[in-house]
C-alpha cells in the first residue's frame, strides 16, 4: 500500500515560516524507516533529525516541502483562519503528487478532525482533484510512520530557515510568543517602529486556541 503522510512544522511562531512536508511511502520504505524507529520530531533530539532527513528522502517514493512565509500567512488571515490556510497548503501538497497513495493521512488542526479533513476535500474539489482516502487525526504524527517523517522533514527545514534569520538578525530564541527572549526581540523591534517579514504580525499560539497580536507585546 502507498501511503503519504502530511504535517506541519512552525504553526504557532510568531518569527519565522510555517513548514509542510510531505512524505509518500510503500511498504518498503516504511518497513525501512521503522527499523530506524523515527517518531514524531518533537520527541527526536534535533541532531538525530538531521542524520534522519537524507535516509528518509531516499526510503521515500517521493517527498516535498511547502513554506508559509510570514507575509502570506498575515495576508490570507485577513480572510480565513490559519486552519483554513493549511488545509489549503495540504490540498495543493496532495494535487502535486506524482504517486498516487490510497491514502492520505494529516495530523489534525481543528479541534475536531473531522473538519479539517472536510476543508482538505473542499479544496481538493475546487481543484477538480479526485479525492483520495484521508484520515485526519490528533497526534498523527505519534502514531504514522508516514506522519513522523513528514514532521521530521518539516521541522529540520523550518530550523534551516531559523538558523539564517539569526546568522542575520540576531539571537531571538525559539521564535514562540511563551519565549522570554522572543518576547524582548519583538518588543525593540515595535519599539523602534520596525517589524520586518519575518515576523508574523498575526498568529495562533502553540495552544491552536488563544488569538494573538503585536499589540500584546
Amino acid at each position: 500500500m502507498i501511503v503519504c503522510g502530511i504535517d506541519e512544522s512552525g504553526r504557532g511562531p510568531v518569527i519565522g515560516p510555517m513548514v509542510m512536508g510531505c512524505v509518500v511511502l510503500d511498504d518498503t520504505g516504511r518497513e525501512k524507516l521503522a527499523g530506524l524507529k523515527i517518531r514524531d520530531s518533537k520527541r527526536v533530539a534535533p541532531s538525530r533529525r538531521l542524520s534522519l532527513e537524507p535516509l528518509i528522502k531516499e526510503y521515500a517514493l517521493e517527498w516535498s516541502l511547502s513554506k508559509i512565509y510570514p507575509q502570506e500567512i498575515d495576508l490570507r488571515r485577513r480572510k480565513v483562519s490559519l486552519n483554513v490556510i493549511e488545509a489549503m497548503k495540504i490540498a495543493d501538497l496532495i494535487s502535486s503528487l506524482h504517486n498516487n497513495p490510497d491514502r492520505i493521512i494529516v495530523d489534525a488542526a481543528d479541534s475536531v478532525a473531522e473538519n479539517f479533513k472536510n476543508k482538505i476535500i473542499w479544496f481538493l474539489s475546487k481543484k477538480g482533484v479526485p479525492i483520495p482516502e484521508i484520515i485526519s487525526e490528533h497526534k498523527a504524527d505519534d502514531r504514522y510512520i508516514e506522519v513522523s517523517a513528514a514532521s521530521i522533514l518539516a521541522k529540520v527545514e523550518r530550523d534551516r530557515e531559523i538558523e539564517i534569520l539569526k546568522n542575520k538578525h540576531g539571537e531571538f530564541g525559539s521564535g514562540y510568543p511563551s519565549d522570554e527572549i522572543t518576547q524582548e526581540f519583538v518588543k525593540n523591534l515595535v519599539r523602534n517602529g520596525e517589524l520586518p517579514d519575518f515576523v508574523r504580525r498575526s498568529w495562533n499560539t502553540v495552544n491552536r486556541k488563544k488569538q494573538t497580536t503585536l499589540d500584546e507585546f
